[in-house]
């Protein structure tokens, strides 16, 4: 098993000790391997007070019986092999456990936050915190019993603990394409490491009515590395290029929906706003509510996001 750790250096300040209890694993886990290999990787890129933060939490989650993922850069170091030095740490729980988990935080000493209601919340600790996330920006990419069927057994900070899996990774940073964040090369590297040994069918499946843009990424693949097309199964592509095929031959669509809100919840806003367009992330088409899509783009201001 694999141990790493990443991040960006800075004082911290905290009375924390980690926590050298391992969690017991269970049995018939599942074991993705890529053909990359991630490297040990001291933890000085972190200060120790926030390596004890991210072990704490980790404890207090167990403690307080709340499931949960590591995902974020350290899942991403695990398939690819790409090492990168992040400020968050992101862990992934089901909606309905976010009060649990918030309070188990309070309890031991913490303060958390719903900081957005729909996706997201945080538990922090001085200059420190731990990202809750339990969908996405965008309403799609829920988090659900199947996140943690498929999770993936790894050491991180050496603790235990249970990745989210390579399919869900895909699905989510697959619909993100803001004008300051795209994950495409993301998404991209996932598919040249472990392409070979994913669940396309869960992939497919995950994606929905959002495919397109799995294709999208897909096509792309084919260009950024010619040599490795044959790590995407041919019937994938075949399936997908067969919907496109069905749906150029059909009328377009009667409603005027522009889903491009789900991959950018900025760029788009003109064709919902002036151009009469529905907003494809809004109840019952989408999962988001009108105040949650006016709190997510209210959002936009205070993440600083270019004009």
């Amino acid at each position: 098993m694999r141990r790493f750790g990443l991040g960006c250096p800075g004082p911290r300040a905290s009375p924390l000790t980690p926590d050298p209890s391992p969690r017991k694993r269970g049995e018939g886990e599942r074991k993705l391997q890529s053909d990359s290999s991630v490297s040990a990787t001291a933890d000085t890129f972190l200060a120790e007070s926030t390596i004890k933060f991210y072990r704490h939490a980790l404890k207090v989650m167990r403690d307080a019986e709340v499931p949960a993922l590591v995902g974020g850069a350290y899942a991403f170091a695990r398939y690819t092999g790409i090492e990168r030095h992040t400020k968050d740490f992101d862990v992934f729980i089901r909606r309905d456990d976010f009060d649990k988990a918030a309070d188990a935080f309070r309890e031991a000493g913490y303060d958390a936050e719903l900081t957005f209601p729909h996706w997201l919340g945080k538990a922090f600790h001085g200059e420190d915190f731990v990202d809750l996330i339990f969908s996405a920006g965008n309403g799609v990419a829920l988090v659900d019993d199947s996140w943690f069927e498929h999770a993936v057994p790894e050491q991180v900070f050496g603790v235990d603990v249970n990745l989210i899996p390579a399919e869900e990774m895909i699905w989510s940073k697959g619909l993100i394409m803001e004008r300051e964040r795209f994950d495409g090369a993301d998404v991209l590297h996932v598919m040249r490491a472990v392409g070979r040994e994913l669940n396309w069918r869960r992939v497919i499946d995950r994606y929905g009515v959002h495919w397109r843009a799995l294709f999208a990424h897909i096509v792309l693949f084919g260009y950024v590395y010619p040599s490795d097309r044959s790590r995407i199964p041919a019937w994938v592509v075949d399936e997908l290029n067969e919907r496109v095929k069905r749906e150029t031959a059909e009328p377009d669509s009667a409603e005027r929906i522009c889903f491009g809100t789900i991959i950018s919840r900025q760029q788009y806003l003109k064709d919902i706003e002036e151009w009469g367009y529905r907003d494809a992330r809004l109840q019952p088409l989408g999962s988001m509510s009108k105040d949650e899509i006016e709190q997510w783009t209210a959002g936009i201001a205070q993440d600083g996001s270019p004009t």
